[in-house]
């Protein structure tokens, strides 16, 4: 009696062994109870909707992996310029970076096509774009250079032209020192709508304009209100002309040491948040516009039809215009 008892105590014993170890791969998948941390950084200040859409992501992420992947979102800045952060992520680095197509182009040019003007003329058209079997293709192309984007869908709403003289034509931005990003896809596009393109910093556009240093900018309301250009210029011109996608990429190396059911909640939860985020920012942007209205900035309704055609200049002089035709038939524009 004493050895089957024993005999069966042994069995229990190898049963509850075998699902403790199942139980544990499950959770882990081989992860030996090792965690991840990413750190996400941005530009944005805390205050951002987009940030706080990141947090989302990282609450999702935490829960979803019990705490095995946690992301930090490091706002400010204070992980310094998107480039470092780029270069970091490079070289194997837990980081994470929001970035954009202008950027990416420096990787695989293609990308570039996502920040062209009037290349979307909303949101759902964006999303299109970013689901089309040529971004798949430019998605391959960037991991094999090292990069994994885990979103495309991050938006930041359309951008205008704020001035001190109403934009209704391209002819209105003739002499105008527009300030715009870096990047050579948007300076190029703002210069074929009429302006000059100045490329600074955002934080810097402020005391730029105080000082007459730049006559205006171009920029999404959901960064204008916060930043009161409404205190330093007067007119808001709806052009629409840039459609702000904005991408959230990792460097493949952190990532494929990541276990693969991380990777794919990581992908999963990124993607959702930026849906859910897009719809607040849509939302947030016209009560923003309402409200500079209210501060005394005048709203102005542009000729879009007259800057489209400006702007197709710059996809001759940036050779996108047969790409733009062929993503545009595959998602019914065109």
């Amino acid at each position: 009696m004493m050895r089957k008892g024993m005999v069966r105590f042994a069995a229990v014993l190898a049963a509850l062994c075998a699902a403790a170890v199942f139980t544990a791969c499950e959770k882990k998948e081989g992860t030996a109870g090792k965690n991840y941390i990413l750190k996400m950084s941005t530009q944005l200040n805390e205050t951002s909707i987009m940030v706080q859409g990141f947090k989302a992501w990282a609450k999702a992420v935490e829960e979803r992996t019990g705490g095995g992947l946690k992301i930090q979102v490091m706002a400010s800045a204070t992980m310094g310029s998107d480039e470092d952060v780029i270069e970091q992520a490079l070289l194997g680095v837990n980081v994470a970076v929001l970035t954009d197509g202008g950027r990416m182009a420096n990787y695989v040019k293609e990308f570039g096509i996502i920040g062209m003007p009037y290349i979307a003329d909303n949101y759902e058209e964006l999303r299109k774009i970013t689901e089309t079997t040529a971004f798949a293709g430019w998605d391959a192309d960037m991991a094999r250079r090292g990069i994994r984007i885990l979103s495309y869908n991050w938006y930041d709403g359309p951008r205008n032209f704020y001035a001190n003289k109403p934009v209704r034509v391209p002819a209105d931005l003739n002499g105008q020192r527009i300030r715009t990003p870096g990047a050579p896809v948007w300076a190029r596009s703002v210069a074929a709508m009429g302006a000059t393109p100045i490329a600074m910093p955002w934080p810097e556009s402020y005391n730029a304009l105080q000082s007459k240093a730049i006559d205006g900018v171009e920029v999404q309301s959901t960064s204008a209100y916060p930043a009161r250009i409404y205190e330093v210029l007067t007119y808001l011109s709806k052009t629409e002309h840039f459609q702000l996608a904005n991408f959230i990429m990792v460097g493949e190396k952190w990532y494929t040491s990541l276990p693969e059911d991380y990777q794919r909640i990581l992908m999963e939860e990124c993607k959702k948040a930026s849906y859910e985020n897009a719809l607040q920012i849509l939302a947030a942007a016209g009560d923003y516009e309402k409200q500079m209205a209210g501060k005394g900035m005048r709203i102005v309704e542009a000729d879009k039809a007259a800057f489209k055609q400006a702007a197709e200049a710059a996809y001759e002089e940036l050779g996108f215009r047969e790409l733009r035709d062929t993503i545009w038939k595959e998602i019914g524009k065109l």
